[in-house]
């Protein structure tokens, strides 16, 4: 059964060195990987066939350059706010090393020391929402993991920490859409590979 309601893409970037080690990357602008960009290049295939009004980007030269490689380069509009998380002081640092300093840490609930709290990135993903929502269109976005997961948690009605409960590898594709109406937000496929 076809669904006559707009549906949001999500795609993770390829993956990185820091993806492949663990490490947190926020702002510390990351290439792809010889492997991040095969698996980028892999997404056109996978995203053939549909349509998009938009895409939009994350302006990082990860999540930038997936949208490159998997052939929207040309439609692709970076914005700021699908930035990924600002990990501040824990930049660079693997989970393992954040616990042996602080026991217990988790990012969605404890945030980063000079970083930002589940709060402020929630707040970002409901700017992008309402951007979505006032476009009333299928788009595309591409950016990364902790940031792809509280904007799905806040499409659904969620608390930016309900991110928490959802995984995202690499070049992975989700759908955000709607279920009877405009009313009811759901995620439609999550963290396809």
């Amino acid at each position: 059964m076809s669904n006559p309601y707009p549906q949001i893409h999500l795609v993770r970037h390829g993956e990185t060195a820091w993806s492949l080690s663990g490490q947190h990357t926020g702002r510390t602008d990351m290439p792809l990987s010889p492997v991040g960009e095969a698996a980028a290049r892999g997404l056109a295939d996978r995203l053939e066939g549909l349509s998009f009004s938009a895409v939009w980007s994350s302006p990082s030269q990860r999540a930038y350059n997936t949208s490159v490689l998997a052939g929207f380069g040309a439609q692709s509009v970076k914005k700021d706010d699908l930035q990924e998380w600002d990990y501040g002081a824990y930049e660079g640092l693997t989970t393992k090393q954040i616990l042996a300093e602080r026991r217990g840490w988790n990012v969605f609930r404890d945030g980063c020391p000079k970083g930002e709290t589940a709060a402020d990135v929630g707040a970002r993903a409901d700017r992008i929402i309402a951007g979505l929502r006032e476009a009333n269109a299928s788009i595309l976005v591409f950016s990364s993991a902790h940031f792809l997961r509280v904007l799905a948690a806040r499409w659904i009605g969620l608390p930016p920490e309900g991110g928490a409960l959802l995984v995202l590898d690499t070049a992975s594709i989700s759908v955000l859409g709607y279920e009877h109406d405009l009313s009811e937000p759901v995620i439609r496929k999550w963290n396809q590979k």
